[in-house]
């Protein structure tokens, strides 16, 4: 969503280089870059006046004017603006109250609230929650049936409403059935318009007075720029909103609404969505979101992703199957979902910091997304025993994988020997780890704690059997 606007911020900065020193005017022709990158991606006027004014305010000050890296600076203060122009600081769900918690879901058609509730449950789910969901709204046809095939996909209770029920009594009866359940965590999916009206947020207004919920959520579609902004500051002054939940930010939209929306209504964004799938809303970082938009990289989100793929008893049983030379094709094609499951490789760069850049440079160069396909397929044609015994694979038995995956012999023969040469590496480097050398590229201290786990693991037995004793 930000690539167009990182393109033009790292233009506008590229002015303030070269620069000894900082005076008025070069300050000015920079600044007027920026203004126009940010105008350009749709952020509301009045918010880029006011965020150009601060940053010529910090700019033409002592600390910059006296630096001896201006450029560097004036990015450190645009840097440090841009986290306030996002909210500052992360903005969770209000869950300290006494359960069940309710959160309402609010905004308009076609923004993607009960989608998002579903998204929301399942996020709780993994926060340790027992969500109970609620389907609110009964215009929309087949909304009711949506939120409950969405339930059972999560494996998250719904309420059981139908169209004839006034949608207050909905959600008062829905709030008792989760307590006898022993949900801690209510999700109200209430009704949306194709524009606002006075019935929508007078239910609204109803709905929030008799459920008193914690959170007030507005839903909005991050695709529609400004409108989004206009249609929140609205919500927001009818039920003063808590928190915004922006859809669609894996899109190419300019990212206005996101830059926006937090200095027009005052509320912070909590959630955004990153794609269609249920596992895919992330929690909203200000300071991880500003890093990304000036090419600075999210290594912070990239560590979260990457702990969420890999289990820490799978990562040591797969040490162990290494020192022992066990380690498969069948191991190799696990550990290769894992690593797809971080995203594709363009969006794993964008997090690194210093590799934005080289996407451009890689634009015409073939991503390896395909050729992961292809191994998939390879690996997927093979029998369990040569899927654990690569050794098995005969000329014939080539054959017979390369004409089950789609793929020539001259491609399993490729895959075959990378994987023994990929063998031998790993062979190599869990050697020099046995003797307490370091591994280019591997973590560092990562077996060392390993060892350490055991160490405490062997204590604890030890002294479970004296006291036994």
């Amino acid at each position: 969503m930000f690539d167009s606007l990182s393109d033009r911020l790292n233009a506008a900065f590229k002015r303030f280089k070269g620069h000894g020193r900082l005076d008025a005017k070069n300050i000015q022709d920079g600044l007027r870059e920026v203004r126009l990158a940010l105008l350009e991606a749709d952020v509301h006027f009045t918010v880029v006046k006011d965020f150009i004014e601060r940053i010529k305010d910090r700019a033409q000050g002592q600390e910059v004017l006296e630096s001896l890296t201006p450029g560097q600076q004036v990015v450190k203060i645009v840097h440090e603006e841009m986290i306030e122009l996002l909210g500052g600081e992360t903005q969770g769900l209000n869950l300290d109250a006494k359960p069940p918690v309710v959160i309402m879901m609010v905004g308009l058609q076609g923004s993607g609230k009960t989608t998002t509730a579903a998204k929301l449950a399942l996020y709780l789910r993994r926060q340790k929650r027992t969500p109970f969901m609620v389907p609110a709204d009964v215009y929309r046809p087949a909304a009711i049936e949506q939120l409950h095939k969405l339930a059972s996909e999560i494996g998250v209770p719904a309420f059981q409403s139908t169209t004839d029920m006034n949608p207050v009594e909905i959600c008062i009866q829905a709030i008792e059935e989760a307590k006898k359940q022993a949900c801690d965590v209510v999700l109200l999916d209430t009704a949306g318009r194709l524009h606002i009206d006075e019935p929508l947020m007078q239910e609204l207004a109803s709905i929030k007075e008799a459920c008193h919920p914690q959170d007030i959520l507005f839903v909005a579609d991050s695709m529609t720029g400004q409108d989004a902004v206009n249609v929140a500051e609205k919500f927001n002054e009818l039920l003063d909103i808590t928190g915004v939940v922006l859809t669609k930010m894996d899109g190419d939209a300019r990212g206005g609404a996101a830059l926006s929306i937090k200095s027009v209504t005052g509320k912070p964004i909590k959630f955004v969505g990153m794609g269609e799938k249920l596992n895919e809303l992330e929690a909203f970082h200000p300071d991880r979101v500003a890093s990304r938009i000036l090419g600075m990289g999210d290594v912070l989100t990239l560590i979260e992703r990457a702990q969420e793929a890999i289990d820490d008893k799978e990562a040591l049983e797969l040490e162990k199957k290494f020192k022992r030379s066990e380690f498969t094709l069948e191991d190799f094609r696990s550990q290769m979902k894992k690593i797809r499951k971080l995203g594709s490789l363009e969006g794993i760069m964008k997090l690194i910091p210093g590799m934005g850049s080289m996407r451009k440079q890689l634009k015409d160069v073939k991503m390896p997304e395909n050729e992961l396909t292809k191994i998939d397929a390879m690996i997927s044609s093979m029998t369990f025993a040569e899927r654990n015994d690569h050794k098995l694979i005969s000329t014939n038995r080539k054959k017979r994988i390369a004409l089950g995956s789609g793929t020539t012999v001259a491609d399993v023969t490729g895959l075959l020997k990378n994987f023994e040469q990929m063998q031998k590496m790993m062979k190599k480097m869990m050697g020099k780890q046995k003797q307490g050398k370091a591994i280019p590229g591997m973590p560092i201290g990562s077996s060392a704690l390993m060892k350490e786990k055991r160490l405490k693991r062997k204590k604890l037995k030890q002294m479970k059997r004296k006291n036994k004793k």
